[in-house]
């Protein structure tokens, strides 16, 4: 579950702070392996920082290990088993979030958002009611359009999207009140 909601955000952020398409995989692999590990003893505190802050922090660090694996310097060489999941030693060792990618990641993360509670409501709804609303609202098509295509009654695409939008909206709350 938490790779499904968050890989494409990690993934993403990765590649706009300048890395290539296989060093944004493995800044993925080595987040995710590190949430997981991290998981048996995580415990969220609110006082300390939000949830999105904490996985942005170890998204920076596992980003900054790509980008000294590129310069290929043996004296900041980090072995590839190397997940250390103590994140308050992470979080002292990591350098500073740089402006553009907590701008990146602050966009990508409400569009992965919107996209996480999407997939989790298609995977609720009944099909031929998500079709209208994908046709309708995601791919903008007009009501009359859409009525036409399906051959349904106008009313049908007015409701499809007040309930399926209905759904993500709360999927989304439900993502941001509890991320795991």
């Amino acid at each position: 579950m938490f790779f499904d909601t968050y890989w494409k955000l990690i993934y993403t952020a990765a590649l706009k702070a300048g890395l290539n398409d296989a060093e944004a995989q493995d800044v993925v692999q080595e987040t995710v392996l590190s949430v997981l590990k991290s998981m048996p003893t995580f415990e969220y505190d609110s006082k300390k920082g939000s949830f999105k802050g904490w996985l942005l922090r170890l998204t920076n660090w596992r980003i900054t290990d790509q980008m000294r694996k590129r310069e290929r310097n043996p004296e900041f060489k980090i072995s590839e088993t190397d997940f250390s999941t103590d994140i308050e030693a992470l979080e002292a060792l990591a350098p500073s979030v740089p402006m553009e990618l907590e701008s990146i990641w602050e966009e990508e993360w409400e569009r992965n958002l919107l996209e996480a509670a999407t997939e989790r409501v298609k995977k609720k709804v009944d099909s031929k009611q998500y079709q209208i609303f994908d046709l309708h609202v995601l791919k903008d098509w007009p009501v009359i359009k859409v009525s036409r295509f399906l051959k349904i009654n106008p009313g049908k695409v007015y409701l499809a999207k007040h309930r399926i939008g209905k759904l993500i909206a709360r999927e989304i709350e439900i993502l941001q009140t509890k991320p795991l």
